[in-house]
């Protein structure tokens, strides 16, 4: 599986002159320890400049904002830092002077209560009301540690620097996003219809493909390229073909190629696939197990041109770092209120099963024949905390809205087909009805982590959207 690359904080340290320089100091390398341990690298001013490369002055900001500036391309996001009250003006002159529009951390170091001489006194809990203020006047954005003031060598510092990162990279990954949208949509599926124009509005670019254009690329790719055995290859070693004819291997490798050079060229890292029923009755595959392949990978795939359920995937991705999964909201389970039964045909990344097989889709293989539909990756998905998202574009209103939230796959037995697996949400049917009242979509984004939290903030709160965090 891809790995992403790290997350990059500028970092201000804030600094007042009448209270200790030594507490700056201090801090100062007890903040960058902290992100080290995060696996976090950091832009920040030298220690030997200033007081220990702390912010107070209007030279500091400029200074600062400047150097932020150099490294606009590398910067996820801000931590602001106060081992004592800081300066107000110079940490919002800086956010402004800096052009960044970025997430931001405000952090505040704790007070001694055994330290509270003129040598050691921070004042940090209040100075960070100050900083807030500020930025509010000046309309910047800010995230807040979980506990007013809380030390960088604390577990509850790491677990808010761990959801920020997660914050920035949801954000800047949805800012700069390119989507490949492959074939029209479905006639069928109105409730995947979404407005191009307000995703570009927030950054996202949906590049789009007639799926005859891709089926004419496939068809002239011979079995004898190179690409197309090495495509052939890493399905076979992807999940067990055994039940799958070896033509519709082939046809799906050169359906795979093709792919990839179409994505190459437009610079799309997520696609939305038109995968039935015009793919199927033309080409006599499903490309399930492709999409499977690239979500097990970070480059996310979803079915049936589903565009705002991608980036439901794509958001649950850049927060954890893991594939996520496009599923239905598909059956009840018993008469249990909180679980449910999610399910697809189909494409799921391979971590996401218990155990996984190629197989044929058994929902259409009725209507256009069992030998056209071979390329899906069947199995139960393991018990485990999941996040779950969705989005929808509001076209009348002009919004982005969305829902998220996080519960469990649950061990509880299912016989049936495709991907599958119960889940248990507290408070589901309030869930279901809010899902039914505002008309969101039947598909939902999946993935096996607990990033609830962090997706929501991004959205609401730097990307602009209506969330519902359940």
């Amino acid at each position: 599986m891809a790995q992403q690359k790290k997350t990059t904080l500028g970092v201000i340290i804030g600094n007042r002159g009448f209270f200790p320089d030594h507490l700056c100091e201090a801090g100062r390398k007890s903040v960058l320890a902290a992100l080290r341990r995060a696996g976090m690298n950091a832009v920040v001013l030298p220690e030997n400049r200033g007081k220990f490369g702390s912010v107070e002055t209007l030279e500091d900001a400029r200074a600062c904002a400047e150097l932020f500036a150099r490294n606009r391309e590398k910067i996820d996001g801000v931590l602001v830092t106060l081992p004592n009250f800081g300066d107000e003006r110079a940490v919002a002159n800086t956010l402004r002077w800096s052009g960044l529009n970025v997430p931001v951390l405000v952090h505040a170091f704790p007070d001694d209560p055994a330290t509270m001489a003129i040598t050691h006194r921070r004042d940090s809990f209040c100075g960070k009301m100050s900083v807030c203020n500020n930025l509010r006047q000046y309309d910047i954005p800010f995230t807040l540690t979980t506990d007013h003031v809380c030390s960088p060598e604390s577990d509850q510092f790491a677990e808010d620097l761990a959801m920020f990162g997660a914050v920035c990279r949801v954000v800047r990954g949805l800012r700069h996003a390119r989507i490949g949208m492959v074939g029209a949509r479905s006639a069928a599926f109105n409730t995947v219809r979404f407005s191009e124009k307000l995703l570009e509005f927030f950054g996202i670019s949906v590049e789009t493909l007639d799926l005859s254009e891709l089926l004419g690329r496939a068809q002239a790719l011979k079995d004898s390229d190179s690409r197309v055995k090495a495509r052939l290859d890493g399905l076979c070693s992807y999940t067990r073909c055994a039940k799958t004819p070896s033509e519709a291997l082939r046809r799906m490798a050169r359906l795979g190629v093709a792919l990839d050079e179409w994505m190459r060229e437009t610079e799309v890292a997520a696609t939305a696939v038109q995968c039935w029923t015009s793919l199927v009755e033309n080409y006599g595959v499903v490309p399930c197990a492709l999409m499977s392949m690239m979500s097990e990978n970070l480059l996310p795939s979803a079915c049936e041109t589903d565009v705002p359920g991608l980036i439901g995937m794509m958001a649950l991705q850049f927060a954890s770092g893991k594939p996520s999964a496009l599923l239905d909201w598909n059956n009840n389970y018993g008469d249990n209120p909180d679980k449910a039964v999610l399910f697809h045909c189909s494409n799921l990344p391979r971590s996401f099963f218990v155990e996984h097989s190629m197989d044929y889709q058994e929902i259409i293989a009725g209507t256009v024949g069992k030998e056209n539909t071979h390329g899906t990756i069947v199995g139960r998905i393991r018990p485990e905390p999941f996040t779950f998202c969705r989005i929808t574009t509001d076209d009348v209103e002009g919004e982005v809205l969305a829902y998220v939230g996080e519960g469990r796959f649950t061990e509880d037995s299912l016989s049936t087909f495709g991907g599958y697996g119960v889940v248990e949400i507290p408070g589901l049917q309030e869930l279901l009805a809010y899902i039914c009242e505002n008309g969101f979509e039947h598909h939902v984004a999946c993935n096996l982590s607990e990033v609830a939290e962090a997706v929501a903030e991004a959205f609401e709160k730097y990307l602009g959207w209506d969330v519902y965090l359940h």
